[in-house]
């Protein structure tokens, strides 16, 4: 995998270290992709597009009529996606998503499937934005004034944690709150800086968070999405059609995407004339 990285894709070289707790340590920042990545240097390149497997489709029985116009030829029975659609659509994509968030708006991140989860919660983090990669909460959009005052508590739960104040309670009084804010942390805590609707919603996988791109077309959210031969990309306002099932390629794509997050925060701190 490591071979098929962008070249901008360089992480600082450490040394093994020893011990439980490091190793952990370890781990969790290889996990973490894009902790230190280099964004100032990448570059959208169809040829680490290729390197990383981007152009790699579906089996052709698989492939979905609606997306032939960026399939570029099927090879042993693959459809080879056509890259320069690809590029074409990226741009389109990040133009969108610079706009976006340099007028102050958020993208939410959805990543449920196994070989996503870790990328879009490092790329998330990195940026600042919210995101769901464990199950989408139904009515996340539609109801989301009710998802908004659960969130609001698990907030205040955890602001009275840090101060201490729950040490007035009994023993199993605290642990029963604990066990509540646990609980909706792990189902709501990539969202709980979220205080309204998103200006745009990124998906890695349309078919499995079918859900969370339904919810987005009744509210009128943009939706951006990576596009494989297999999908129907009709709902999808900004697609991008690439392998969405290579760790290299969702790297790839996702380091793309969050250059174009990074870039509109800095227009956000910048003058009204420079933007221009």
């Amino acid at each position: 995998m490591e071979n098929n990285k962008n070249s901008a894709l360089k992480r600082k070289k450490e040394p093994l270290s020893t011990g439980g707790e490091a190793v952990k340590d370890q781990i969790a920042r290889k996990n973490d992709f894009f902790a230190d990545f280099d964004f100032a240097n990448l570059k959208v390149d169809i040829r680490e597009m290729f390197k990383s497997g981007a152009h790699f489709g579906h089996q052709k029985a698989r492939k979905n009529p609606k997306m032939n116009e960026y399939v570029f030829m099927t090879k042993n029975g693959i459809n080879i996606i056509n890259l320069q659609k690809t590029v074409e659509k990226l741009e389109e994509a990040r133009n969108f998503i610079e706009k976006i968030i340099s007028e102050g708006q958020q993208i939410l991140f959805v990543g449920t499937k196994k070989q996503a989860k870790n990328i879009v919660l490092s790329l998330a983090k990195r940026c600042q934005m919210p995101y769901v990669v464990e199950r989408w909460l139904g009515g996340t959009f539609t109801n989301f004034e009710v998802i908004s005052r659960r969130v609001k508590f698990l907030r205040d739960g955890q602001e009275k944690l840090k101060r201490g104040e729950f040490s007035q309670y009994t023993k199993f009084e605290q642990m029963k709150i604990m066990e509540e804010l646990e609980s909706l942390e792990g189902k709501m805590g990539g969202i709980k800086n979220m205080i309204k609707l998103p200006g745009a919603i990124f998906l890695t996988g349309v078919i499995e968070d079918n859900l969370a791109l339904k919810e987005a077309k009744i509210k009128k959210i943009p939706i951006i999405a990576l596009v494989d031969t297999n999908v129907d990309p009709e709902d999808v306002d900004y697609k991008i059609p690439v392998n969405e099932d290579a760790i290299s390629s969702l790297q790839l794509m996702l380091a793309y995407i969050g250059q174009a997050v990074l870039k509109g925060k800095e227009k956000i701190k910048q003058p009204e004339a420079v933007k221009k």
